[in-house]
């Protein structure tokens, strides 16, 4: 009774273990009051030939499935299945040898001394393998598990002391029930209520001790030992001439039976391995795949990370000659010059500044690393791009024309990545539209089911934008400037996307999305935008 509110308080495995170890208690204390029902109630001896001496027998094998589902160490569901059937071939076959050794002496040929002695050896060989069991089991836990363990292996060793002296008194004539004999008896009762009721105040939970693989391998190898043991027995029948034939014939019977029984059980079993070890092999197999690409990202990592030292390099070196140009343009400028001398040293600066910008944006290539997040404004990005721009589309004589969304468009991205992305596809945009003889350019942003949407056309209608591609390697030669791998790097950062449209109908248009947060009243709508100037009318 001290055990079943475990039973009911418990959940899944700890619950079976607590329901097994019920059983067997059961099973034992119900023997005992059998016992005492003939020795006190009825005043006369138990029979000889006692069937209720199954029951007494029987009742160490839910304790020995207990501890196989062993609760104090974790296991996969696998090698559940697996345990489970190797304890069930080991259950049948105690079952098997206790109907081959005793039950012949009690039913088909009966003999007291013969039916005591075979019961008394077998049974004293299944308390030292359930003893040694629980031993084991108290050595390999902790904690709560240790002291419960320790506890039933107590009650229990005194249980197997007393009913040891017990049969030796019963052959002596000596025993009676309240003898002195029965005290041993009484204190291993007592020691295994009290442990029930005990750890009930502190039920010991399964712990984290990793599992050992001995135990699986062994419990293995004893099953197959057990299957293999029935030629064995069936030979020791045939072989054992002293015993009636009757008995012989049904030893035999009993082997086959118990044969086929047992290898159906291990054919189960093979075909649960069989399956998990395809398992196994699949998964190798993908981890080997896995492996192999991972090998190929890291060496295209790896051969990335050398190209953008290199490209930094390089832009360092361009950098000089660059910035001398740029000045002697600009001086070139400020000189008198015939109206066809000014327009080529304007177009001189023109393609100097576009090869600063795409040097700069080499730069940010090879030096790109984590963005930093904040609330920024798009439509101040794009504000303070096009005044940076001014100077390239005022001397390629291109109007810009803006319709900006009324509402906040707020990302969460690095400002400083994001001016760059836009500075660098308007310049872009601008020199494409230029050499297809287009005068205008119009930059429309809007939020259309919280995406910021900002189209560029090089007319001033932006049209539908469903025929729109992701820019990518596939784009056309005209349009690989606007897919710079720095732009493309940085919008995938920010969880968007660069798309484009061209043919000599629509002209060229391009799209850039991404996904807006709700507008912040605390933030400014400024908040960390590298604001150049204060934001003006359209231009």
């Amino acid at each position: 009774m001290s055990l079943i509110p475990h039973v009911v308080r418990s959940r899944g495995r700890l619950r079976l273990f607590w329901t097994l170890i019920t059983t067997g208690i059961t099973f034992w204390f119900t023997y005992q009051l059998y016992w005492t029902y003939f020795e006190v109630w009825l005043r006369t001896d138990v029979p000889d030939l006692c069937a209720a001496d199954m029951v007494l027998f029987l009742h160490i094998v839910p304790l020995m499935a207990a501890l196989a589902i062993r609760p104090h160490a974790p296991q996969d569901e696998y090698a559940a299945q697996l345990r489970r059937l190797d304890f069930a071939l080991l259950m049948v076959w105690w079952g098997y040898l206790y109907i081959l050794i005793v039950i012949p002496w009690q039913y088909v040929v009966a003999d007291i001394k013969a039916y005591n002695t075979n019961l008394n050896a077998l049974y004293l060989l299944e308390k030292v393998v359930f003893l040694t069991t629980l031993f084991m089991a108290w050595r390999g836990s902790k904690g709560g598990w240790k002291t419960f363990y320790a506890n039933l292996f107590g009650g229990c060793l005194t249980y197997a002391a007393s009913s040891y002296f017990a049969n030796w008194a019963l052959n002596r004539n000596s025993y009676y029930s309240g003898s002195l004999y029965d005290i041993p008896l009484a204190v291993s009762m007592a020691w295994v209520t009290v442990t029930g009721l005990w750890t009930g105040e502190s039920e010991p939970q399964a712990g984290v001790r990793t599992t050992s693989t001995w135990h699986g391998v062994w419990l293995a190898r004893l099953g197959m030992i057990a299957a293999f043991s029935l030629p064995l027995f069936a030979a020791w029948s045939l072989l054992n001439e002293p015993i009636p034939s009757r008995i012989r014939s049904f030893r035999l019977v009993l082997t086959l039976a118990a044969a086929l029984l047992m290898g159906f059980m291990v054919f189960v079993r093979q075909r649960l391995l069989d399956r998990e070890l395809l398992r196994l092999l699949t998964h190798s197999r993908e981890s080997i795949a896995n492996l192999k690409r991972l090998q190929v990202q890291i060496t295209e990592s790896e051969k990335l990370a050398s190209i953008g030292q290199l490209v930094g390099g390089a832009a360092h070196e361009l950098n000089n000659p660059i910035t001398a140009m740029l000045g002697y343009s600009d001086l070139l400028m400020s000189t008198l010059l015939t109206p066809e001398q000014s327009d080529l040293a304007g177009k001189i600066g023109q393609h100097v500044r576009r090869t600063r910008s795409l040097v700069a944006s080499l730069l940010g290539f090879a030096k790109q690393g984590p963005a930093a997040m904040a609330p920024v404004d798009l439509n101040t990005l794009l504000r303070t791009a096009i005044k940076l721009s001014q100077p390239q589309w005022q001397a390629l004589h291109i109007e810009v024309h803006t319709d900006f969304a009324q509402e906040l468009l707020l990302v969460r991205g690095d400002s400083n990545q994001l001016l760059q992305v836009y500075v660098q596809i308007i310049n872009d945009a601008l020199h494409v539209i230029d050499q297809h003889g287009a005068r205008n350019l119009t930059i429309v942003s809007a939020n259309r089911d919280g995406i910021a949407i900002v189209n560029i056309s090089d007319t001033e209608v932006a049209g539908s934008f469903a025929e729109y591609k992701e820019q990518g390697p596939g784009s056309p030669e005209t349009l690989s400037g606007l897919g710079l791998s720095a732009c493309q790097g940085i919008l995938r950062q920010h969880q968007g996307k660069l798309l484009w449209q061209q043919d000599r109908s629509t002209g060229t248009r391009i799209r850039i999305e991404i996904p807006v947060i709700p507008p912040s009243p605390e933030k400014s709508t400024g908040s960390g935008v590298p604001v150049m100037w204060q934001p003006q009318p359209s231009a």
